[in-house]
């Protein structure tokens, strides 16, 4: 599995995505309180730019009249026909055992030299970037 370098911690706070392309594959690397999770690019219903789609939470079962809000920042909407899916998992909200877009493993490594201008491997697609902290890596 490949690495890909998508940015720094301090590029892609918490609450923010960063959207890129690797080997021909569009993913959303989205940022949920300070965890980082993938997914691809695109809404199973309809081939939509899914990662485009607004991120709010959802309500969970309660009593009737009653309407719990939660998960804020965890779900992420189709910006096409509103599909819900759960950035954690990848899975609908709808039907979670059928329905889901693929995700992909994200990990934060600390810099090779502590940070600065390092020489990277020219396969590898990099973004000029500065680190400050960690770096966050797709494993596609």
């Amino acid at each position: 599995m490949a690495k890909h370098i998508v940015g720094t911690v301090a590029e892609i706070g918490p609450g923010q995505r960063r959207i890129v392309e690797v080997n021909g594959v569009s993913v959303g690397v989205f940022n949920v309180r300070g965890t980082y999770y993938a997914l691809r690019n695109s809404c199973p219903h309809q081939g939509a730019p899914l990662c485009l789609g607004s991120v709010k939470g959802t309500t969970l079962p309660s009593a009737p009249g009653e309407y719990l809000w939660a998960r804020e920042g965890e779900i992420l909407r189709c910006p096409w026909h509103g599909w819900e899916f759960d950035i954690l998992t990848g899975r609908s909200l709808f039907n979670p055992h059928r329905v889901r877009v693929k995700a992909y493993e994200v990990t934060v490594e600390p810099p090779e030299d502590g940070g600065g201008d390092e020489e990277e491997d020219p396969a590898v697609q990099t973004y000029p970037v500065t680190v400050e902290a960690g770096r966050v890596v797709l494993h596609l």
